[in-house]
């Protein structure tokens, strides 16, 4: 079983920029693809960054030259940095891995002046 907690989140305004992390248990950040997700209320569940083994990563065109993932594999932690936030980068973030219908407990990312 897959265990992630993700961390980071936080009121932010307009601009403003956040860290998130999200450790996960075994090797699992060093040998699979890593997703961020993230959901709005009402909304559904959408990828916003993708990073496979090999350090290749993928971005949801809503925050493409905004936000940016990265890993550590001896730390086993993925991050996202977020910067120039909009409001409708609010939502509650997860990360997740590839092929493992696993979850987190997300967090809370609100951006709000």
């Amino acid at each position: 079983q897959v265990q992630l907690v993700e961390s980071g989140g936080g009121l932010v305004q307009p601009g403003g920029s956040l860290r998130l992390s999200c450790a996960a248990s075994g090797s699992y950040v060093s040998m699979y693809t890593m997703g961020w997700y993230r959901q709005a209320p009402g909304k559904q569940r959408e990828l916003v960054a993708r990073m496979t083994s090999g350090g290749s990563t993928d971005y949801a065109d809503s925050v493409k030259g905004r936000f940016t993932m990265s890993r550590d594999n001896a730390k086993k932690t993925v991050y996202l940095q977020m910067s120039s936030l909009k409001f409708e980068d609010t939502a509650v973030y997860y990360c997740k891995v590839d092929g493992f219908d696993y979850w987190g407990q997300g967090t809370q990312v609100t951006v709000s002046s």
